[in-house]
Order: structure tokens, then sequence, then C-alpha cells
């Protein structure tokens, strides 16, 4: 699968969502907040695109995407991500 790819069809869900995304730079991993009702997912930009990936998949899991359509291979990257920090938690 093409990281690219899967980061454009993230950044299309956002746009759906209404979630804004914020790339900048510094000494963080990023993840998803709220401020006053509004919702943003904030990405370390010199961080590799796999870690952004999954920053995203974390993030979306949040939300409500459980009665949303989504293409297929961005539903399992999401789920996959999620299983795989529920095992990290059992180790």
């Amino acid at each position: 699968m093409d990281e690219n790819w899967l980061f454009e069809q993230f950044e299309r869900l956002a746009e759906e969502m209404d979630v804004t995304l914020l790339e900048g730079k510094g000494d963080f991993i990023g993840g998803f907040c709220t401020i006053n009702g509004d919702k943003f997912i904030v990405l370390n930009k010199v961080k590799p695109l796999s870690q952004r990936l999954r920053v995203m998949a974390t993030s979306f899991r949040k939300l409500e995407i459980h009665d949303r359509y989504l293409i297929p291979v961005l539903r399992e990257f999401i789920e996959l991500e999620n299983d795989r920090k529920s095992l990290d938690l059992l180790r």
C-alpha cells in the first residue's frame, strides 16, 4: 500500500469530518484534541510518514467512524493500528 495515497485518504476523511490537520515541527508525537469544540489532529512533519499515519489512525479511532462509510483499506488500517496498540498494552 502506498503511504502517500493513504495519507491523502486520511486528509479527505478529515475534511469530510470537519477535522483540522495541523503539521508542525518539534519534540512531540502528535494526536487528537479538541479546542472550544473544534477538532484537530496534530502531526509532527519531521517524523516518518508511517508514524504520522499511525497517529491519524489512532486519532480517527477516537471519533465516531463506526457508522461512517470508509474505503475498506482505510478502515482496515485504522483497525489494525488499534489492534496493535491493544497488544502493546498487554505486554
